[in-house]
């Protein structure tokens, strides 16, 4: 069939094949960050990269590397809530200086 299709569909077909959440997954995960993780923690930390359901997460300082991974679950649950099972299952956190 090459009727035009909605360009959503073909970044999730693109997304899927690349080991990726469907496109609306992903635009909310970077977007809406802080509403997502709240304004404390997203003034130190931000999503880097999303593969395979691994979101790799930059902190700005050894502390907050720690704090998120104290917070972990908690995160994981709260995206799980707002973005779906599995677009999240874990997270990677490294430290980058602003």
């Amino acid at each position: 069939d090459h009727a035009p299709r909605p360009l959503r569909d073909s970044l999730d077909a693109v997304a899927r094949a690349m080991g990726a959440p469907p496109a609306a997954a992903l635009g909310a995960l970077f977007g809406r960050w802080p509403e997502l993780v709240g304004a404390t923690l997203a003034a130190h930390c931000r999503p880097l990269s999303l593969s395979r359901g691994v979101l790799l997460v930059a902190v700005d300082h050894g502390a907050w590397a720690s704090q998120l991974q104290w917070l972990e679950s908690d995160v994981l649950r709260r995206l799980e809530e707002r973005l779906g099972a599995g677009v999240v299952t874990a997270l990677e956190v490294c430290v980058r200086p602003a």
